[in-house]
C-alpha cells in the first residue's frame, strides 16, 4: 500500500511509525517541514531502507510571530502536500501536527480528487487559540480563534478517519459530529533511539555540566508555556541551599525571556539551540531532573511529547502542568512530581527537586521507574498494528 505520512514538526515518533510501516512492506513517503523550528527526529534514510523522505515548505526557519506570512506559508504547504499525494500515488495520506491553513487547503484538494486521508489530531487548535485569545491576545485573535474553530471542525468532517492522542479529545469530536470515526491512540517515544546513558557523558562534559546539578528543559516553548517558571524554580532550589544550573535547549523568543529573567534573579543558566537528534539521549541524560511545562489552560488539548522522551531517557521528571493532563498521569506513575503551573507552586516543586538532586539513590530509583514505564507503555508493534488497520480501511 502506498502511504504518505506528513508530520509538520518532524518529531521522532511519527517517523518511527513511518519506518515500521515501511518495514512491513508498505511504500511510505515521510514528509515534514524543515523550516518549522523544533526538535527533529531521525529524518534521513539509512542504507537499504525503503522509506522515502520528501520535505515540504521552506528550509529556512519560519518566523512564528509573523502571523500573516506564517498563514501563507502554511497554506502553500497544503498545496505542496496535494502535489505529493499525486506524485507518490498514495492510496491514503495521514497528517500530524498540520496547521489549520494547511489542513483547509489539503482537505479541499483531497475532496476534489476524491482521495481519502487520516487526521492524526495532536492538538485541538480551536480550543487552544480560543483559550489564549481570551487571556493573552487581542480582539483580532479572538476573531481568528473563531475562524479556526469553524475550519478545524470542517476539516475533521472531511477526514476518512481521525486518530486522537487522549480520551479528552473525544468530547470535542462529539460536539463536531465526528466522534464515530475517532480512535484514541496515545503518543509514544522511540525506545530504541532515546535510551538511558550515564549522567556524566560526553555531551555533559562538552557543555561543562558534568560536575554541577542540573535542571534541564528540552523542547518547544510557546503559547502553552510560561518560561519564567523555569527560572523561578531554579531560584527557589538555590534559595533552599542546593546549587543548581538551569539548562534550556530551545530556539525562539522564549530564549531571551529566560536570559533576562535569569539575569534578574541571578540564576546560572545554559541556553542552547536544539541539538542533533543522535545526541538527544546524552542531552536528556545530562539532567538530574527533567522539567515539563504546560499552561493550565492547555490541560485538555495538549500532551507534551517531551514527557515521553524524558521517560525513555530514564530520568526523574517534574511536571509543572495541569493534573488532568494525560502526561501528568504518566509522570505520577513513574514516581515523578506534578504541580500546578503557577508561581505559588514553586516552593513545593523546589522542595521535591532539592530532595532528588541530593539523593543519588532516589535519582537512580526514579530514573529506572521512568524507563520501566516507557517500556510498558511505548511498545511500537501494537501502535503500528492499529495505525496500519486505520490506514488500510481509509485507503480502500
Amino acid at each position: 500500500m502506498r502511504i504518505l505520512v506528513h508530520d509538520y514538526s518532524g518529531h521522532p515518533f511519527q517517523v518511527e511509525l513511518s519506518r515500521e510501516l515501511a518495514r512491513r512492506g508498505h511504500a511510505v513517503t515521510h514528509s515534514f517541514c524543515p523550516g518549522w523550528v523544533s526538535g527533529k527526529g531521525h529524518l534521513r534514510a539509512e542504507p537499504g531502507e525503503t522509506l522515502v523522505f520528501d520535505p515540504v515548505g521552506p528550509a529556512t526557519p519560519i518566523a512564528k510571530d509573523r502571523f500573516a506570512r506564517r498563514i501563507l506559508i502554511e497554506a502553500v504547504v497544503g498545496w505542496q502536500l496535494l502535489r505529493q499525494v499525486r506524485r507518490t500515488r498514495a492510496a491514503t495520506a495521514m497528517l500530524s501536527n498540520a496547521q489549520i491553513p494547511t489542513l483547509v487547503v489539503f482537505a479541499l484538494g483531497m475532496a476534489l480528487m476524491r482521495r481519502p486521508w487520516v487526521l492524526w489530531h495532536q492538538d485541538v487548535y480551536a480550543v487552544a487559540v480560543r483559550s489564549f485569545a481570551g487571556d493573552k491576545l487581542g480582539g483580532l485573535f479572538r476573531v481568528v480563534a473563531t475562524a479556526f474553530s469553524v475550519a478545524e471542525r470542517w476539516v475533521s468532517r472531511r477526514a476518512a478517519a481521525i486518530v486522537v492522542i487522549a480520551p479528552s479529545f473525544v468530547p470535542v469530536h462529539e460536539e463536531w459530529g465526528t466522534a464515530d470515526k475517532v480512535t484514541v491512540i496515545p503518543n509514544w517515544a522511540p525506545l530504541d533511539e532515546i535510551v538511558p546513558v550515564p549522567r556524566v557523558n560526553r555531551w555533559a562534559e562538552e557543555q561543562e555540566l558534568d560536575d554541577v546539578a542540573t535542571l534541564l528543559y528540552s523542547g518547544t516553548l510557546g503559547l502553552k508555556h510560561d518560561p519564567t517558571l523555569l527560572v523561578g524554580l531554579a531560584r527557589e532550589v538555590i534559595d533552599a541551599g542546593q546549587p543548581v544550573r538551569l539548562v534550556v535547549v530551545n530556539e525562539g523568543p522564549a530564549v531571551e525571556v529566560i536570559r533576562d529573567e535569569a539575569r534578574r534573579l541571578d540564576v546560572p543558566v545554559t541556553l542552547l539551540p536544539f541539538q542533533p537528534y543522535d545526541r538527544l539521549s546524552e542531552v536528556l541524560g545530562s539532567g538530574d531532573v527533567l522539567v515539563v511545562l504546560l499552561d493550565k489552560q492547555a490541560g485538555a488539548f495538549s500532551v507534551p511529547s517531551k514527557t515521553l522522551s524524558y521517560l525513555c531517557a530514564g530520568r526523574p521528571v517534574l511536571g509543572m502542568m495541569p493534573g488532568e493532563n494525560l502526561a501528568s498521569t504518566l509522570i505520577t506513575k513513574a514516581g515523578g512530581a506534578v504541580v500546578a503551573p503557577e508561581a505559588r507552586s514553586l516552593p513545593e516543586a523546589a522542595a521535591w527537586v532539592a530532595r532528588v538532586v541530593t539523593d543519588a539513590e532516589l535519582r537512580e530509583e526514579l530514573g529506572e521507574a521512568s524507563r520501566d514505564l516507557a517500556e510498558q507503555e511505548f511498545a511500537l508493534a501494537g501502535c503500528a498494528d492499529r495505525f496500519e488497520t486505520i490506514l488500510r480501511r481509509a485507503g480502500r
